[in-house]
């Protein structure tokens, strides 16, 4: 009887070590689990990704009218860039490094003890974002943006990123960010210096000439000393609609003898304006936009102007989508003489995307000044899904002076400037992979070619422009074929 309570008393106590080793094993698996678990959070809150654009183009007149007999351009710009995000506890960081540079620039041996003018490298983004919001708050997101960063709004014809030119645009800038129920409320403020000082604030907002673009949309030649911004937008069952007001301040300045001198005080120019996408079917939609410019100038001169914008698009199928449209930017009347006392009425698209909508040759407000009579751009556009990885582009533009423009000799010049067609095509190798090309013809009038327009003597007065680009945008942290 004793060794069968023994056996009974062993095989009990077995059973306990066997399920003790048991829930040990489970425990360690399941820390295990957790913590591989908690290593792919953390992965996930780090993102690492890339972009190495090469595009080369073939200029034969894009940007501003060459002269007859000038010889076409060709060359490979390349923009690298390198892209880092973290998500942590109550915040976002984010770095962006970039060099942009031209095909053989660079020797291909670099004397390194000199400075190179040519230098590419630059922080395209730096900034981190803090979370404000608390537990228990019910709203989506507020949070401070602070730092290095771009800033787009809506169709970005006023505010974008600029990501056709290979630099793209950014500001040094802090943002309040609200969002909640479809709706964004944005407040921003930037204030720009040369550098430290221990006497004053006087900014130079002129580039240097090593810069090789002008400061600012449409050549304005001069960086705003500071700015402040407010933007509103909210989603609704039938689209989208945004309100924005726009204030930047440029430093006052005299000019003596060519000698450029900053002045106490600014001059401060604001844009005030909406934006709208309405759903009219769900295969109609209209986009638009109206903004007046009022305050003064970069030069101090007191400024009156606007912009109105339409533009409808049709879904015809299931691959074709086309529409009309039309843009009116308003300028000055040129056959009246210009003062120091003169009111402006030059409508200046602040710091948006003129190549996305002004067309791809790039003639009107971008980098060389273009605007003093204003501008009126009727336009048609068509884009075709040929599969899933192909798409084609066609738009038309007809450009004409928003003004009369002068001839110099009593009388006045016709207002028509131009036709443009665009072409383009886009093919997906894979997710990370695109491939881009286009091709752009513009018929020009004696008008483009004016001292009151483009100022280009014997011009060519039929421009093209070519180019093709690839574009691969690695994810260097994921696991899965892209």
């Amino acid at each position: 009887m004793q060794n069968v309570k023994t056996k009974l008393l062993n095989i009990q106590g077995f059973k306990k070590e066997t399920n003790l080793k048991a829930n040990l094993s489970k425990s360690i698996f399941l820390g295990l689990v957790l913590a591989l678990a908690g290593q792919n959070e953390a992965k996930a809150q780090l993102t690492v990704t890339g972009q190495i654009r090469p595009r080369t183009e073939l200029r034969d007149g894009q940007g501003t009218l060459q002269k007859e007999g000038d010889d076409s351009a060709l060359f490979t710009s390349q923009r690298t860039r390198l892209n880092v995000g973290y998500t942590g506890y109550r915040f976002k960081a984010f770095l962006a490094l970039q060099d942009v540079r031209v095909w053989g620039q660079d020797q291909s041996s670099i004397n390194r003890t000199t400075t190179e003018a040519n230098n590419g490298v630059l922080l395209h983004e730096a900034w981190t974002e803090l979370i404000l919001n608390d537990t228990v708050s019910k709203f989506q997101n507020i949070s401070l943006k602070i730092g290095r960063q771009e800033i787009a709004y809506d169709d970005q014809k006023v505010l974008g990123n600029l990501d056709w030119l290979q630099q793209g645009r950014r500001h040094d800038a802090v943002v309040f960010k609200f969002a909640n129920k479809g709706w964004i409320a944005d407040l921003g403020a930037a204030f720009n210096q040369n550098k430290e000082l221990n006497v004053g604030t006087l900014y130079n907002g002129i580039p240097p000439t090593t810069a090789g673009y002008p400061a600012g949309t449409n050549g304005i030649g001069t960086m705003y000393k500071s700015f402040q911004y407010a933007y509103i937008g909210k989603k609704f069952f039938f689209g989208d609609l945004s309100l924005l007001f726009f204030k930047d301040d440029f430093n006052k300045f005299t000019t003596i003898a060519s000698v450029y001198t900053p002045l106490q005080g600014v001059w401060s120019r604001t844009t005030s304006g909406f934006y709208y996408k309405v759903n009219l079917t769900r295969k109609i939609n209209f986009t638009g936009s109206y903004y007046y410019q009022g305050g003064r100038d970069k030069t101090g001169r007191v400024l009156s102007a606007n912009l109105a914008s339409i533009t409808s698009t049709v879904q015809l199928g299931r691959k074709l989508f086309v529409g009309p449209g039309v843009d009116f930017l308003s300028g000055t009347d040129g056959t009246k003489p210009v003062t120091a006392d003169s009111r402006s009425n030059k409508f200046d698209p602040l710091y948006g995307t003129p190549h996305k909508f002004w067309g791809t040759m790039d003639y009107f407000y971008v980098a060389s000044p273009f605007g003093n009579q204003g501008l009126l751009n009727y336009f048609f556009k068509a884009k075709y899904n040929y599969t899933d990885k192909m798409t084609f582009f066609a738009d038309v533009h007809g450009f004409q002076s928003a003004n009369a423009i002068s001839n110099g000799a009593g009388g006045t010049r016709t207002r028509y400037l131009g036709t443009e067609l665009d072409l383009k095509m886009t093919y997906n190798f894979t997710k990370l992979i695109n491939i881009e090309a286009g091709y752009s013809y513009m018929q020009a009038t004696n008008t483009m070619a004016s001292a009151q327009v483009k100022n280009v003597t014997n011009a060519d007065l039929s421009p093209q422009w070519a180019y093709v680009a690839l574009k691969f945008s690695p994810n260097f942290l994921a696991t899965k074929k892209m």
